[in-house]
């Protein structure tokens, strides 16, 4: 519906959306749900190309039908969590927003920016303008040519660009023509950046006068090619690469391949599609993600941290040397009032803090467990890291999976420290972090006790006093941030594991998360891991289609939570009134309850006999007709030990043994070895689809973890049909498509157009069917406009059935296709399958 209104969390932020029903995209009938769905979905490959640069958004609010504007300055009303730099104009100051995390760039879909410009260059750790990190060409089509011409044009300045030692990358910019992209090393200005591609652009135009043009006149490019060379400007910006358009259709500037540009039919993308390629492909351009340059070298105070990363396969800055690129980016402390302070929140193969204290250009840092104490009656472990770059104070991003420190890293604090003492063994300060931030202003001592340099172990101590000698009050509890975003844990934590502590309560139990992949990707992942092969081979579980359940046992008797956190105990007393055989010694373990069918395969209808009763005679007389098993898949913990730190390998070891003597009802399953073995043992017997699981990952409470990748079979959802769509050319005077909605309540919700799947006899058969139930009552809540304009409405008296990808964010079914009708079941009957 238009005026729809949600309050979500995302990657550990809330944020209200509103009418996600709304239709920015008149012509496809693409919704603000949609761009928002797209937007959170693209997120790893599109921020990697804008992470550190000012963004100049096109924003259309009421649609690409109505006029749009550009939108530098930050709007006043939006979060306080969302980053921004300062750019000084001649009307003012104007505060420019920074993509580098998924909820910022769903505030930006948000409120209608479906354009995303940025320049060439990054701010530097001072928040100064950088030298641009990349080359852009814009080859923009005259009158008379296209995307065809466009590609020639693109191979020859590849060439040259090749024989410069800069390997491009081409883009189909959604709106004319092409880009193409290249890195630099950073030491050139964008004025001198600019020159380059004038002259590169005139070279090329002086060896195709008939089809190349480096002038800016309009009026010289009918039949040719322009080489818009401009772009480097360093108060220009072009679009980003994944940015939607808005143009009549929702296209995109896509990354290709070169193969794709010998294509005769090259043409511009639309979303659906570029998350389609992305799924299947990843980023065409990822090696230019982030930034441009880099080698590794054996000397300076960066050498270690250089030499653990990647330059091009990590979003974190990487000096393309380990002396004086060190400091380069950074004033001299004397020169600032204070040296700065970071804490970053690192979402790695163990939630840590990485505290970073500005030092001799660098950031000395340390990986803190537990983060900031908040009384100063406790110590928490702190383990010295390698130094730091400078830039890397204004570092955030995710850090794909086999890279060094692999995860989500956030800044959960920054600001300048007041040093007391500085010396090999002790450091006093006090820090003072942003205005309202989570820190506030303290002063803290690290303390060495075991060690020396990297790997070194200190203890993080708040003091009694400030440095005036008053007391100094406790803070609040260091948090970690509730992701529903992806993250990476590969076992690249910085620091040792803490001491290990006690099975957690129940009330603090919550079950790790899997992430949604397709086939593709999970193959991919567990080569990934297979080849770091530090714990053995990765592995597939069965999706069992049940209810999730942690256990408590107690040594005797076995206790229930479901993923809420409510008790269930009570639902199931073939489980948790008998003695389950768990041993002798407290543990926590996951698993999945099942009911079976007849045929022996988990039937979650079947399960909704036991898991909505409450009445103990109820479940007494359904448990015998109904029985169910429990699955377990993992441990939390083991005699009194926590085993969430450990690697899945070693935990699944646990769990194995501690299940030798259970009853027959909960089953630890066996695992495949082969991700397609295992989907296909899963299509083979109608199972829900597979999870595939890294060993070296440690469990991570209440967090959805990329470590674990859950794939899913084809998605089917029965659907209520309300109306026909007229067909157009082949179908012209037929069914075109059909509206489908899902059953609300005492609505039926409006779930989009199913066009696809069809064959002739089908849509005659419908038509037959459909034709006498012609009314004139539109049964749907939230059609929008363009939808219903020329609908044929239909009473919602038949079910039919498609298969689908996912539903957006505004309940609308994306890649629908026809399967057929269910006349065995009724309108009442159907429901959203989540």
């Amino acid at each position: 519906m238009a005026g729809d209104e949600q309050l979500v969390s995302i990657g550990g932020r809330r944020l209200r959306v509103t009418n996600l029903g709304k239709v920015l995209y008149p012509e496809t009938g693409t919704t603000k749900g949609e761009v928002l769905d797209y937007y959170s979905r693209i997120a790893p490959l599109l921020i990697p190309h804008v992470i550190g640069r000012p963004v100049t958004r096109k924003r259309w609010p009421e649609g690409v039908d109505h006029p749009d504007f550009f939108a530098k300055d930050l709007e006043r009303g939006a979060p306080p969590w969302v980053r921004r730099m300062p750019i000084p104009h001649s009307t003012g100051t104007k505060d420019y927003p920074l993509i580098g995390d998924v909820p910022t760039l769903v505030y930006l879909a948000q409120v209608a920016s479906l354009e995303l410009h940025v320049p060439q260059w990054r701010f530097d750790a001072d928040g100064d303008r950088g030298n641009p990190d990349r080359i852009v060409l814009d080859l923009d089509p005259g009158p008379g040519v296209g995307l065809t011409e466009c590609a020639q044009v693109a191979r020859w300045a590849r060439e040259i660009l090749q024989g410069m030692g800069l390997e491009p990358y081409p883009v189909t910019s959604g709106s004319k023509g092409i880009h193409l992209y290249a890195a630099l090393p950073g030491t050139q200005t964008s004025d001198e950046v600019s020159m380059v591609a004038k002259e590169l652009a005139r070279a090329i135009e002086a060896d195709h006068p008939d089809l190349v043009v480096s002038e800016m006149a309009k009026a010289a490019r009918g039949g040719r090619v322009f080489i818009d060379w401009s772009q480097n400007n360093g108060a220009k910006t072009t679009i980003a690469p994944y940015s939607l358009r808005g143009r009549a259709r929702p296209t995109v500037a896509a990354p290709r391949t070169w193969d794709e540009l010998d294509d005769l039919d090259l043409r511009h993308l639309e979303f659906d599609e570029v998350l389609e390629r992305a799924d299947e492909f990843g980023d065409p351009m990822a090696a230019l993600g982030f930034h441009a340059g880099g080698r590794e070298s054996p000397h300076g105070p960066l050498a270690a941290y250089i030499s653990k990363r990647s330059a091009g396969r990590t979003p974190e800055p990487v000096p393309s040397n380990a002396l004086g690129e060190a400091s380069a980016t950074s004033a001299p402390a004397d020169h600032r009032e204070l040296p700065l302070f970071v804490i970053q929140e690192h979402h790695a193969s163990r939630l840590h803090w990485d505290l970073r204290l500005e030092r001799d250009g660098v950031l000395v840092s340390w990986a803190v467990p537990r983060g900031i104490p908040h009384s100063t009656k406790r110590n928490n472990l702190a383990v010295m890291t390698e130094d730091h770059p400078m830039q890397y104070a204004s570092f955030e991003g995710t850090i794909p999976q086999g890279e060094y420190g692999a995860g989500t890293m956030t800044i959960w604090d920054d600001g300048r420290y007041e040093l007391e003492k500085w010396r090999d063994d002790e450091v006093i300060f006090t820090a003072e972090g942003r205005p309202g931030g989570p820190l506030g202003r303290v002063r803290l001592a690290l303390i060495r006790t075991e060690g020396a340099g990297e790997r070194s172990q200190w203890l993080l101590h708040r003091m009694k006093t400030d440095a005036a000698g008053r007391p100094q009050p406790d803070g609040e509890v260091v948090a970690a941030s509730e992701h529903g975003s992806t993250a990476s844990t590969d076992d690249a934590s910085h620091a040792d594991p803490p001491p290990a502590a006690s099975a957690p309560p129940p009330s603090q139990l919550r079950p790790m998360l899997a992430t949604h992949a397709s086939p593709g990707i999970a193959r991919r992942a567990a080569q990934d891991w297979a080849d770091a092969g530090e714990h053995g081979e990765p592995w597939a579980e069965v999706k069992w289609d049940g209810i999730r359940a942690i256990g408590v046992w107690d040594g005797r008797r076995l206790l229930l939570r479901a993923r809420s956190g409510n008790d269930i105990t009570a639902k199931y007393p073939e489980l948790t009134r008998v003695d389950a055989g768990l041993g002798p010694d407290p543990a926590v373990v996951d698993g999945e309850i099942v009911a079976l069918d007849v045929q022996g395969r988990p039937s979650f209808p079947r399960l909704q006999a036991r898991m909505n009763l409450s009445k103990p005679r109820e479940i007494e007389r359904e448990a015998p007709r109904t029985p169910v098993h429990y699955y377990l898949f993992d441990v939390l913990s083991h005699a009194g030990t926590d085993a969430a730190p450990l690697p899945l390998a070693q935990r699944r070891g646990i769990l194995e043994s501690l299940a030798r003597g259970t009853i027959d009802r909960i089953v630890v399953p066996p695992v495949f070895e082969d991700v397609d073995a295992a989907l296909a043992a899963s299509h083979r017997f109608g199972l829900e689809g597979v999870v595939v699981k890294n060993p070296a990952s440690s469990y991570r409470r209440g967090l959805r973890s990329e470590d674990w990748l859950k794939v899913k079979l084809t998605r089917t959802q029965e659907v209520v049909i309300g109306a026909i769509r007229p067909g157009r050319g082949g179908r012209s005077g037929g069914i075109g498509s059909l509206l489908v909605g899902v059953p609300d309540g005492d609505i039926i919700r409006y779930a989009g157009r199913v066009g696809s799947g069809f064959s002739d006899a089908t849509l005659a058969h419908l038509d037959a069917v459909l034709t006498p139930l012609r009314t004139d009552e539109n049964p749907f809540e939230g059609v929008p406009a363009l939808d219903a304009r020329d609908a044929l409405w239909v009473r919602p008296e038949v079910v039919g059935e498609v298969e689908f990808a996912e539903f957006t964010p505004g309940g609308i079914l994306r890649q629908a296709r026809w399967r057929g009708l269910r006349p065995d079941k009724s309108p009442a009957e159907v429901r959203r399958e989540d």
